[in-house]
């Protein structure tokens, strides 16, 4: 198992790697010590943790993944999250990004489509102490309205569209951090910022490769 300070030399270097298409120098000083503060290790399944400070993905069961420490350091800061923000997640998965989020805001609320993930997402982050994240087990396409809307929005699965109803479910000035593209091909890293006459700026960061979004619908459903 790699130390956390290598994880974290890594991700530096992935920064430094990728700034040409980022056009990021340097990441939040914040984002950078709750890294080192949550146990990616924890997150992990018990025969895979000695990949928890490899710079990549890993299996989580189920299908899915836990992202790559670079890419969860790097949607966490251009989420630009401060102290008293409310935070909506899609995809809760290994609940990694959640709890790094945690340490950041004032309260993180994270949907998962898998029943076997939300709750076992909800035992491991009340076991770790984690007390500010709420899970949902549901279909995260369409937002969670009840708590709309929010400081920020970020999906760690890829869709072919943005899902209306996260747009509606920004708050104004909030950023939407979402990977858009097909499954298994080209996807695309976006920043949607909803501005104060209520219209969308867009920007696309990098390239790179989630597992799909499951449960989407077409643009035009209700």
């Amino acid at each position: 198992m790699k130390n956390p300070d290598r994880m974290l030399k890594d991700i530096e270097n992935e920064v430094e790697l990728s700034r040409q298409y980022t056009g990021i120098d340097s990441l939040d000083a914040r984002v950078i010590q709750v890294l080192k503060q949550v146990p990616r290790h924890e997150f992990l399944p018990d025969d895979l943790r000695y990949l928890a400070y490899e710079n990549g993905p890993a299996p989580i069961g189920s299908g899915q993944t836990i992202s790559q420490p670079y890419i969860v350091a790097l949607m966490t800061d251009l989420l630009n999250t401060e102290s008293g923000d409310v935070i909506l997640e899609i995809g809760t998965g290994s609940d990694y990004q959640a709890a790094v989020l945690s340490k950041l805001v004032k309260l993180v609320y994270s949907m998962e489509i898998i029943e076997k993930l939300a709750k076992s997402a909800r035992n491991r982050l009340n076991d770790l102490g984690y007390h500010n994240v709420v899970v949902r087990q549901a279909n995260g396409y369409h937002g969670w309205p009840e708590y709309a809307p929010f400081d920020g929005i970020i999906v760690t699965a890829a869709v072919p569209h943005i899902p209306p109803a996260l747009i509606d479910q920004l708050a104004i000035g909030a950023s939407l951090v979402i990977p858009v593209g097909l499954a298994y091909c080209y996807q695309e890293l976006m920043v949607l910022k909803k501005n104060a006459d209520n219209q969308v700026d867009s920007c696309v960061v990098l390239g790179v490769n989630f597992v799909p979004l499951t449960g989407i619908h077409n643009k035009d459903d209700n």
